[in-house]
């Protein structure tokens, strides 16, 4: 009797690991492994269960209810996308598909304006950083998503569009929102310091919130408050932030930008490099562009600008207003040339119609004005700051800055997911990311492809303080890209920024496949990705 209970109980365990071994969701074999770490790649196989990666190695006998032959292929931890603006576009579409065909597979908000907190506390149309996080997990996103809080956000919260100091009461308040969105998962203070209001802020007030923002492991992120003339300048008040506040810094899209100030990449690099030689945590990010993308404000004071968009477009009507406005364009332009400003974003479909694609330069002589008038005439006339494209960076800076260590990657741009719409935006939008592996890797054989993947990925996770993302290892969150190194590239160009990149086979999220054979499959797992601070589930 005891014999056969033995024999029972043996086949039961066998039957059970075997059965085990086929408990896998996903099976990817045969694929060039890229780990996240930038350390040498090599061929292996991944399973994913549920939403982590279950095994990774050489075992060649792994089972899954489905198996994707990787061959010739890489497989990588997915992308991070250090500076999104994709918070409206995906509430619009959650596909994310300009992000994911490039590898995406989380969006950080925040640059300066944040998705909440926004309003009064004790006012019923209060919304929460929480709240406007969660709301977008809800209706559905197929990329991750995290943000920090904007510093102007707080800003506007508080005071306003008034330019002046924020007063005791007003900076405890800020102080008390940091807090509870640190508590609710911000990955920390984001600030512009270049457009109004964010400008307004001294930096006595942006090292208070920090301090707060620190208290909950928290990072600031920064839009310096100039990247031309001035940089070095301004670099030292994020530095000083980071040493006071007691915080880790980071440079949104670092550049030098105009030509006359191409030369001072180099200081930016080496002075970079001594604070973090004394411990203090500096990393930058950057687009793959030599153009930048931001309004007419990007030639326009801020001072013109106070009071919010009403008040700015009143105050540019008035004569002694619009004269000095008008001599301060005209230095701007002596930097930034206008037929180097490309209009690509208007409010008003007639404004839209005639000026789409132009530059100013070419808008000033069809208006038969000066480019300065032409500017302050057409934010009129389309009640908006219109969206333009300025050409002012360095090819060769691009390059250097692409093969620094301690930078990462991002879009500045939303993303998108309907190419038939009729606007116009900046290739970076569909091309950043594949530009690194393709272009800068492949092409040009800057970076290795680990380092480039390792920036890509485990990185800017590691800033951030992202727990079992950003590396492919056991345990770890199953956000996997698997691409074609040979063919992976970006197709957006100024002229025709709509075109989605290729190369991408495969995407997971959460162990999800939302990308199989480069075409979405309508799942969206997307999560809100919180801060190392917060407290809430």
């Amino acid at each position: 009797m005891k014999k056969h209970i033995h024999i029972t109980l043996f086949f039961i365990i066998i039957l059970s690991c075997k059965s085990n071994d086929l408990l896998y969701d996903i099976v990817i074999n045969n694929g060039t492994i890229y780990d996240g770490t930038g350390n040498k790649s090599y061929i292996g196989n991944i399973a994913i269960k549920e939403d982590k990666i279950a095994y990774i190695g050489n075992n060649k006998n792994l089972k899954g209810e489905k198996t994707i032959n990787a061959r010739g292929k890489a497989i990588s931890p997915g992308f991070i996308n250090m500076l999104s603006w994709g918070y409206n576009s995906l509430l619009k579409d959650g596909r994310s598909l300009s992000d994911l065909k490039q590898g995406v597979t989380l969006e950080v908000f925040g640059e300066g304006t944040s998705p909440g907190p926004k309003g009064n506390p004790n006012e019923k149309k209060y919304i929460s950083f929480f709240k406007s996080m969660d709301s977008l997990v809800k209706k559905g996103t197929s990329t991750n998503i995290a943000s920090f809080i904007g510093a102007a956000t707080l800003r506007i919260n508080a005071i306003g569009y008034e330019n002046r100091e924020a007063t005791n009461q007003e900076l405890d308040e800020m102080r008390k929102s940091v807090e509870k969105a640190m508590k609710e998962g911000a990955m920390g203070i984001g600030s512009s310091l270049i457009y109004a209001p964010g400008d307004y802020a001294n930096t006595n007030e942006l090292i208070e919130i920090s301090k707060v923002a620190s208290k909950y492991g928290g990072m600031y992120i920064s839009h310096m408050r100039n990247e031309d003339n001035k940089v070095l300048e301004a670099l030292e008040e994020l530095i000083q932030i980071s040493k006071e506040a007691n915080i880790p810094a980071e440079i949104y899209h670092l550049k030098a930008s105009r030509k006359a100030n191409w030369h001072l990449l180099d200081s930016i690099i080496k002075r970079v490099e001594i604070a973090r030689k004394n411990d203090l945590k500096i990393t930058a990010d950057m687009y793959t562009y030599n153009a930048s993308s931001t309004g007419l404000t990007g030639v326009i004071p801020t001072w013109v600008q106070e009071g919010g968009h009403r008040a700015w477009i009143n105050r540019m009507k008035q004569p002694k207003q619009r004269k000095k406005l008008i001599n301060d364009i005209k230095e701007e332009l002596k930097q930034q040339p206008p037929d180097g400003i490309l209009m690509v974003g208007f409010k008003k479909d007639s404004m839209s119609n005639i000026y789409l694609g132009k530059t100013i330069e070419q808008a000033a002589q069809m208006r038969n004005q000066t480019p300065e008038n032409a500017i302050v005439d057409l934010i009129i006339e389309d009640d908006s700051r219109i969206q333009c494209i300025y050409f002012s960076m360095s090819k060769q800076n691009i390059r250097k800055k692409v093969q620094i260590p301690w930078l990462s990657f991002c879009s500045d741009a939303g993303s998108y997911s309907d190419i038939t719409e009729d606007f116009r935006t900046h290739p970076r939008a569909f091309g950043s990311f594949a530009r690194v592996l393709g272009k800068f890797s492949r092409d040009e054989g800057l970076i290795s492809l680990e380092e480039a993947i390792r920036k890509l990925s485990g990185f800017p996770a590691t800033n951030l303080g992202i727990n079992k993302r950003g590396f492919l290892k056991k345990g770890h969150y199953a956000d996997i890209v698997i691409f074609d190194p040979l063919k992976i590239s970006d197709k957006a160009t100024f002229n025709k920024p709509l075109q989605y990149a290729e190369g991408v086979n495969h995407v997971f999220v959460n162990g999800e496949q939302v990308i199989e054979n480069g075409k979405h499959t309508g799942k969206f797992p997307g999560k809100f990705i919180k801060g190392r601070g917060a407290r809430i589930e």
